[in-house]
């Protein structure tokens, strides 16, 4: 009897695992969760990486705009880095926001590999990417000229998915 008590913790330890493990197994990972496609950004304030001035990012965010949240401990923004220094020699207008990471090490970042953002905003504590329903780095948002979000994307961006989410922003 006492050794069934003692397999029980274990018993129900891999009822879990297996339970998890049938969730995502059935979980297309291509989906990616859009709730805020089609309303407007948030009101949110967040501080500017520049110079720590505390910023409203709905006046930042009048498209079209890619508002971009990255992460200098992240690779594939690393990996999307390029795409997004190639989009701003072409004139796309793109808002950072360092997403739980510290200034010092976004701004070691920016300065390895470019800096892209018209404006760089700091999410220290992920408040700003909730708000967005970010479930990750790097995220990508499409806003339009009435500061309505438009599209989204969960994956490193590449210019013909700017191209894309930015016509979307554009109608």
């Amino acid at each position: 009897m006492k050794r069934l008590a003692a397999l029980a913790p274990v018993a129900a330890l891999l009822a879990l695992v297996a339970l998890f493990a049938g969730f995502s197994l059935r979980r297309d990972p291509r989906v990616t969760p859009t709730a805020l496609v089609g309303k407007p950004a948030p009101t949110i304030v967040l501080p500017r990486l520049a110079d720590g001035a505390a910023v409203p990012l709905r006046p930042l965010v009048r498209g079209p705009v890619l508002v971009n949240f990255y992460a200098s401990w992240c690779a594939p923004c690393a990996q999307e880095a390029p795409a997004l220094m190639a989009l701003k020699a072409e004139g796309v207008r793109i808002i950072g926001i360092a997403y739980e990471d510290k200034p010092e090490a976004s701004r070691r970042y920016l300065s390895r590999l470019g800096d892209p953002y018209q404006d760089v905003l700091v999410d220290l504590d992920g408040r700003g990417g909730v708000e967005f329903g970010v479930t990750g780095v790097p995220e990508t948002y499409a806003v339009d000229a009435g500061g309505v979000i438009r599209d989204k994307r969960a994956l490193p961006i590449t210019p013909a998915d700017a191209e894309a989410m930015l016509q979307k922003a554009s109608r």
